[in-house]
C-alpha cells in the first residue's frame, strides 16, 4: 500500500474529521483505504469476523456528500468502526465467539453501539472475541488466533482483541470493545491504543446483562481525543439500562496540563510479579508526568490474591446463571475452557457470591485511604506483554521466569472491575524486546472522568505514541 494511503489508514477520529469538514478528504477514501488495507494484512492478523464493504462504502458517499453540501453533519460522521462481535447488532450475525451462535442474528442492537451508528459511524466490519469474550487472549474454535500485528507471534490481547488489532493494523478509525476484567484495557495495552473503562453507569449496558457491574462499554482508539469524542457520544441515560446515569459528564476537546495533580504509583497493586520491561516503561511513564509537573510517590495499597477469588466468583457464577444451559444443549460445541469456566460457575454459592461484597468493601477502603492523598493511582496494565497468540487458559504465562496464575495472573485490571465505579483508562507506555508495546493503566476517583483524561492527554503530548512507529506488517 502506498504510503500516503496507508497515512489513511492511520489518521484519527478528530484528524478525519477535521479534513472532511475542511473538504481536503472523504470519508470514501479513508474507507476504501482501509478496505485495501484489510484485504493486505488481516490473513495475517484474523482481526475480522465479517465485513460489511458494499454496504459501508454507500454510506461513506453519503457522508461525503453532506460535507461537500456544508450540511449539518453528526458527531462521528463518516468513520469507520469495527464493532465487537460479542456486541448484539440487529438483523447482523453477530457469533459471540462461538459456534452455537454461528447463524444467529439478534433482534436488537447494544444501546452503545446504536448510539456509535446513529452518530454517523460507519460498521465496515466485525472484529473478532475469543467465545462470549472469556478470556484476555483472542482465539476460539470458530474463529481461529487473532494475533497482534506488532509481532504476530503474540496475542493482542483480550476480550476486545479483534478491535485492539484492527485499530493497530490501520484497519479501522475507531473500534469499541467491552471491558468486564480488562477486555478494552488489556488489548489497548498489548497493540499500542488507548482503552477506557467508564465508570459504572456512566455508559448503558446491553440487554442481555441488565445491572451487571463487572461489565462496562465502551472503546478503544488511536488518541485520548477520540476517547473522549466517543464517550460523549455513548454516554448518558438509555431505556435499556435503568442504571445509566442520567448525569452526564461532557468531556472536552482539550483538557488542563496535569501540573500539581498528586498521583500514586502500585508497580504490583500488592500481589503481582511484573515482567521488568513492564517495570522499566511504567517507571519512564511516572517519571514522565512528573517532568510534567506532577508529584510522583510509590504507594503500598495491599490487595492480596483474595481479590483473584472474588473477582472469579463473580464471574463465573454470573456465566453460569446466563448461559448454564449449554452445558447440556451444547457443550461439544463450546470452548473446552469456556466448559470449565460455567462448570465452576454452577459450583459457587450464594454465599459466596455475597461474601465478594465484603470483598470489594474491603478494596475500596484501601484505595480510598490512597485517594485522601492522590488525585490518581498509575500502576501497569498488564505484567508482561509477551504472551503468545495461541496462549492455552489452562496453562501458566511465564512472568519474569516464573509461571504465574494461569488465565489471570498476568494482567491487573479485573480489581478494577470489581471496584466498578473508578474509571480507568490504559496509556501506551513503550515497548517489550518482542515488539509489543506495553501500558500503564490511569486509576480515578469513583466517576472522575475528566481528571483521568488530564493525565492521560498530558502524557500523550509528551510521548506522542502513535506518531513515531506503526507495525511492520
Amino acid at each position: 500500500m502506498a504510503s500516503d494511503n496507508l497515512d489513511l489508514c492511520y489518521l484519527s477520529a478528530t484528524e478525519a474529521l477535521a479534513a472532511f469538514q475542511a473538504k481536503e478528504l472523504s470519508p470514501v477514501e479513508v474507507l476504501q483505504a482501509q478496505i485495501d488495507r484489510i484485504e493486505s494484512v488481516n490473513n495475517t492478523v484474523n482481526a475480522l469476523t465479517d465485513t460489511y464493504f458494499d454496504r459501508a462504502l454507500e454510506l461513506a458517499k453519503a457522508a461525503e456528500t453532506r460535507y461537500a453540501k456544508g450540511a449539518d453533519v453528526r458527531p462521528l460522521e463518516g468513520l469507520s468502526c469495527g464493532i465487537k462481535d460479542w456486541h448484539s447488532v440487529e438483523g447482523e450475525i453477530t457469533t459471540y465467539g462461538s459456534r452455537v451462535f454461528a447463524d444467529y442474528r439478534p433482534d436488537q442492537t447494544a444501546p452503545t453501539v446504536e448510539r456509535l451508528l446513529d452518530a454517523g459511524a460507519i460498521m465496515h466490519c466485525r472484529t473478532t472475541t475469543p467465545e462470549f469474550a472469556h478470556s484476555g487472549v483472542t482465539h476460539t474454535p470458530l474463529w481461529g488466533v487473532t494475533r497482534n500485528p506488532w509481532n504476530p507471534d503474540y496475542t493482542p490481547g483480550g476480550s476486545s482483541g479483534g478491535s485492539g488489532a484492527a485499530l493497530a493494523a490501520g484497519m479501522a478509525t475507531i473500534a469499541d470493545g467491552t471491558d468486564g476484567g480488562g477486555s478494552l484495557r488489556i488489548p489497548a495495552a498489548m497493540s499500542g491504543l488507548f482503552g477506557y473503562k467508564p465508570p459504572f453507569g456512566r455508559n448503558p449496558l446491553d440487554r442481555e446483562h441488565p445491572g451487571e457491574t463487572l461489565l462496562h462499554y465502551g472503546a478503544m482508539t488511536r488518541s485520548v481525543a477520540d476517547l473522549a469524542l466517543l464517550q460523549n457520544v455513548m454516554s448518558g441515560v438509555h431505556p435499556a439500562d435503568h442504571y445509566s446515569l442520567r448525569e452526564r459528564i461532557i468531556l472536552p476537546k482539550t483538557f488542563d496540563s496535569a501540573k500539581g495533580l498528586k498521583i500514586g504509583l502500585s508497580m504490583d497493586l500488592g500481589y503481582y510479579r511484573i515482567d521488568s520491561q513492564v517495570r522499566e516503561n511504567t517507571n519512564a511513564a511516572a517519571r514522565t508526568l512528573q517532568e510534567l509537573g506532577c508529584d510522583v510517590d510509590e504507594v503500598r495499597l495491599g490487595w492480596d490474591t483474595d481479590t483473584d477469588e472474588g473477582w472469579l466468583t463473580t464471574w463465573e457464577g454470573l456465566f453460569w446463571a446466563l448461559a448454564g444451559e449449554l452445558l447440556t444443549d451444547s457443550r461439544d460445541q463450546l470452548d473446552p475452557f469456556v466448559v470449565q469456566i460455567l462448570e465452576r460457575g454452577r459450583e459457587h454459592s450464594l454465599k459466596s457470591f455475597y461474601n465478594v461484597h465484603q470483598l470489594r468493601f474491603g478494596m475500596y477502603q484501601k484505595l480510598a485511604r490512597i485517594f485522601q492523598d492522590y488525585d490518581l493511582l498509575i500502576c501497569p496494565t498488564t505484567a508482561t506483554a509477551s504472551v503468545k497468540a495461541d496462549q492455552s487458559n489452562f496453562e501458566s504465562v511465564i512472568v519474569e521466569g516464573e509461571p504465574v496464575r494461569p488465565y489471570i495472573g498476568w494482567f491487573l485490571t479485573y480489581p478494577f472491575n470489581l471496584l466498578s465505579a473508578c474509571p480507568v483508562m490504559s496509556v501506551p507506555t513503550g515497548f517489550a524486546d518482542t515488539g509489543v508495546p506495553t501500558g500503564m493503566q490511569i486509576v480515578g476517583r469513583p466517576y472522575d472522568d475528566e481528571t483521568v483524561f488530564r493525565a492521560a492527554a498530558a502524557l500523550e503530548a509528551a510521548t506522542s505514541p502513535w506518531k513515531s512507529k506503526r507495525p511492520d506488517i
